[in-house]
């Protein structure tokens, strides 16, 4: 799961980098600026890990398609925010909420391998369909809404920087 020189890991190091860069990236909108170097990893290893998604082998749509098609649209719109529209206008609010939601569904998806693959965790949801799955996901949820509030917010009402 974890060798990089398999698909399967190359796509798990993908997430796992999109998601350690995806804390200091809303840790910088919360304080109402961009974090350059921390949002162009985050950005491109957020789409790539969508991205190679679609790599595996299926037979029909599957829920981590139509997850994994909007998480693509979510980092498409802000990664246009930024680079294609300089966080004009509406575009920085539009920004700042595109990215804390590509950043929730790769914490939503993180929790859905947590429980699927941990054998502790697995035991408590084996279906996730199970009250301690639910739980764990609505924390997450309960979080991530505020925590998009409060980076619209904040990021919006930030002096605007020369770029």
């Amino acid at each position: 799961m974890f060798d990089p020189t398999t698909f399967v890991g190359f796509h798990t190091w993908l997430s796992l980098i999109a998601i350690v860069a995806g804390f200091p990236v809303a840790a910088g909108l919360l304080q109402g600026h961009t974090r350059p170097g921390w949002t162009g990893v985050f950005l491109s290893t957020a789409f790539a890990t969508s991205a190679t998604g679609f790599g595996f082998p299926f037979n029909g749509v599957l829920p981590s398609h139509i997850v994994g098609a909007i998480h693509i649209v979510l980092v498409a719109i802000a990664a246009f925010a930024l680079y294609g529209r300089r966080l004009e206008g509406g575009w920085r609010r539009a920004y700042a909420i595109t990215a804390v939601l590509a950043f929730w569904l790769l914490i939503f998806v993180l929790v859905a391998q947590l429980f699927g693959k941990v054998p502790v965790l697995h035991a408590l949801a084996p279906t996730q369909s199970e009250p301690p799955f639910a739980i764990a996901q609505g924390v997450v949820l309960v979080i991530f809404a505020l925590l998009t509030w409060k980076a619209a917010t904040r990021f919006t009402q930030a002096p605007r920087l020369a770029v």
